[in-house]
């Protein structure tokens, strides 16, 4: 596993996503419920967000509950609404302490109103955090993404202020909900399914994945050491040739 010092700082990802991937199957493997699995993937979720500070990433945005997992049984969206209003009011004060801004994107509008209740005062209390912006996708789905903005820029077109000749992919990528944040350069999915499972479609197009086996509840911050060094391994054509590169 790669350590710290062997992570070149001057090409570390400006935004990284993180698809959380395996805590049911941690929890059958250890004997217990699945809501086991979800409270022991806490201690991954902090050495991921602190070495991500650490090492310089501006944005770090993980898929913490997505549209679909509200068809789960009801009982475990529950425990898991518990579990993340508990979360956020832990984990507050070192969020404070790193200087890390929490943020949220998805219909927060669903969740349960002590979730809205924490998350919004938890916002409000990093909201000067300069260091590294943690971004938490909650009820999240990239093709609602991709729906709410088509929503509001129809809306715009309607009232006049947009001419549909305007739209560009830069005045689409204002509309969605991570405006103003760049794209996403390394992608990390653990547990080892090879898909993106409705997670920032749009925002995807160029990003590199990395998917590694290991189930999220025993990912810490080595393996995310790991995953930027396989990143800063790769070349970064977006379409272009090497030669163009290094002509560039």
């Amino acid at each position: 596993m790669a350590v710290r010092s062997e992570i070149d700082s001057q090409n570390i990802p400006a935004h990284v996503a993180v698809i959380m991937d395996g805590n049911g199957r941690w929890a059958k493997q250890k004997g217990g419920l699945r809501i086991f699995g979800h409270q022991s993937a806490i201690t991954a979720v902090r050495e991921t967000v602190e070495a991500a500070a650490e090492v310089g990433v501006r944005y770090l945005t993980l898929y913490a509950f997505s549209t679909e997992n509200w068809s789960r049984p009801a009982h475990e969206v529950m425990a898991l609404m518990q579990l993340l209003v508990h979360t956020i009011r832990q984990e507050t004060p070192t969020l404070l302490k790193n200087s890390i801004r929490l943020q949220a994107i998805g219909q927060i509008e669903n969740l349960p109103a002590s979730c809205q209740k924490e998350l919004a005062e938890a916002i409000e209390l990093t909201k000067a955090g300069t260091r590294t912006t943690l971004l938490l996708a909650l009820s999240y789905s990239g093709r609602w993404d991709l729906t709410q903005a088509a929503q509001r820029m129809a809306a715009e077109v309607a009232a006049g202020r947009l001419l549909p000749a305007q739209i560009t992919e830069q005045t689409l990528a204002g509309f969605l909900s991570t405006a103003g944040i760049p794209d996403p350069e390394l992608l990390i999915r653990t547990s080892g399914e090879q898909r993106i499972s409705n997670f920032l479609l749009w925002q995807l197009a160029y990003t590199e994945l990395f998917i590694t086996d290991l189930l999220w509840p025993d990912f810490r911050r080595e393996h995310f050491y790991d995953a930027l060094r396989a990143y800063q391994q790769r070349e970064r054509r977006f379409g272009k040739t090497s030669e163009q590169l290094t002509i560039s």
